[in-house]
């Protein structure tokens, strides 16, 4: 099997014919009962347990849960028309207590009706030591405290440390009840702890660890992932159980290290940040359930993660009332959130035909072309220019809305200009040296005189987007915005 696509091959090569990745393919060794769910009769028993609220007592727990099971599995595996599904009202999204992520996962803006999805698997990726580990933790105790139960399986660490750090997190005061710590790497184990337990939320830390002891490989290998990724799946489906699986990333950058997994779980975040700096962000890759082009926002304290929803627009705000050349604010939009971005530039004598063009936070093909159209359409002679870019605060910006701010800061680096103080740039720019508006400008104008931005340099508006209170100044061309450049 190849780890980088997840296609199977009857002998090893060299290179994969599906993907063309080298040396990716693995042996793996398909089981005669591979195809049989040892675990449908428990979580269907887990099913028929919520449902009519019987106990399983311990002895016995397995023959009770297959007989419960036979019942609670017809029920799931019947067939239902199209039609009588809008019938059914599913239950409600279980909020996680944290604003930022719970806008990440999806269901509604600004956090309402947003949270965890009852029967859905969720992958959390990220590298070693970002946080994730702080992050479900602090989403557990939330949980806990709104009245779910909770089962924290810790593969990693021991339930010790799991304590230690709920100490610092300030999770024992008051100590939540329903949030129960479980240290153990065996899935079958985890299983009958899930079974007797029944909690509203399952979290793995981390899935690398897990192993099913009837598969002849070492945890963390393909057939271990695959197959508990594939179980807990089934668990969460049949139970109504929202899980979480804890996955970090391998050198490339993949979540859980096969891609397999995204394609078996429901949702796939991606936790990123650096490591020596505080502030951390939370994507959706792939979201079922919601749109997968919010930001959840973070900053990493002594007492955990604290939500920073203003974090990405700091350095921005910072810089308004001290102009910089090579330095201009813009409104920039992260899903439903604009953030105020700090978009910074500097220019360095170079040499004619290897000039350098570098930056950090940018799309590097658009600051090659609106270098060009500055060369075209501005007047300015770049070809033996080392330029640099970047976009501080950490917020990654590549929507084309950021054109202007980039081609202004460029300029007034160039020519060691600034804008005025509290001016901030959005727009598009074109080939040909125009300027097009950015979508939702009028969001953008709100925001960056709420973030304390009296000027915006902007592409001529329509009708009903201007904001009161608020300078705009229209350029229709590069050489009109680059004339406010002091």
């Amino acid at each position: 099997m190849c780890r980088a696509c997840g296609g199977t091959h009857s002998k090893w090569m060299g290179k994969c014919p599906d993907c063309g990745a080298w040396d990716s393919l693995e042996a793996e060794r398909i089981e005669k009962g591979a195809r049989s769910d040892p675990q449908r009769g428990l979580a269907a028993g887990w099913t028929a347990q919520i449902a009519t609220g019987a106990e399983i007592e311990a002895n016995g727990g397995l023959e009770a849960a297959g007989v419960a099971g036979a019942v609670g599995v017809a029920a799931v595996a019947g067939a239902v028309a199209l039609g009588d599904l809008g019938q059914q009202a599913g239950p409600p999204r279980r909020a996680t207590g944290i604003g930022e992520l719970d806008r990440v996962l999806g269901g509604g803006e600004g956090g309402a009706g947003a949270g965890l999805v009852p029967g859905s698997v969720t992958l959390v990726g990220g590298a070693p030591g970002i946080g994730k580990s702080t992050l479900m933790l602090q989403a557990a105790g939330a949980l806990a405290r709104a009245g779910a139960r909770v089962l924290y399986v810790s593969s990693e660490e021991s339930a010790e440390q799991i304590r230690q750090r709920a100490g610092r997190l300030g999770l024992l005061t008051p100590e939540p009840a329903n949030l129960l710590v479980l240290a153990d790497t065996n899935l079958a184990r985890i299983f009958e702890q899930a079974r007797k337990t029944r909690p509203e939320a399952l979290i793995i830390d981390s899935i690398q660890m897990v192993y099913k002891a009837d598969l002849d490989a070492a945890p963390g290998s393909i057939s271990q992932l695959r197959r508990c990724c594939a179980e807990l799946t089934h668990l969460a489906k049949l139970s109504g159980a929202a899980v979480i699986l804890v996955g970090h990333v391998t050198k490339d950058g993949q979540l859980a290290g096969p891609r397999l997994l995204e394609h078996l779980v429901d949702t796939v975040l991606s936790f990123d940040g650096d490591r020596y700096h505080a502030h951390r962000t939370i994507r959706a890759v792939k979201n079922r359930f919601g749109a997968t082009d919010e930001v959840g926002l973070f900053e990493m304290t002594g007492a955990g993660l604290r939500e920073a929803p203003e974090g990405a627009s700091l350095a921005a705000i910072e810089g308004l009332d001290d102009p910089r050349p090579g330095t201009v604010a813009c409104p920039v939009m992260s899903g439903s959130r604009c953030a105020l971005a700090e978009i910074q530039a500097l220019t360095a004598t170079g040499f004619l035909g290897a000039a350098k063009r570098k930056c950090s936070g940018l799309d590097s093909s658009r600051l090659a072309m609106l270098i060009a159209v500055l060369e075209q359409h501005g007047g300015l002679r770049l070809a033996d220019r080392d330029i640099f870019a970047s976009s501080a605060g950490g917020l990654r910006v590549v929507e084309p809305a950021a054109d202007l701010a980039l081609l202004l800061a460029i300029g007034g680096a160039h020519y060691k200009r600034a804008l005025p103080a509290r001016a901030a740039a959005v727009g598009e720019v074109g080939l040909g040296g125009e300027l097009r508006p950015a979508p939702r400008m009028e969001t953008r104008l709100r925001e960056a005189q709420r973030l304390g931005c009296t000027t915006v340099i902007c592409p001529p508006l329509r009708e009903g987007e201007s904001v009161r209170g608020l300078e705009v100044i229209e350029a229709k061309s590069v050489q009109v915005a680059m004339g406010q450049l002091g």
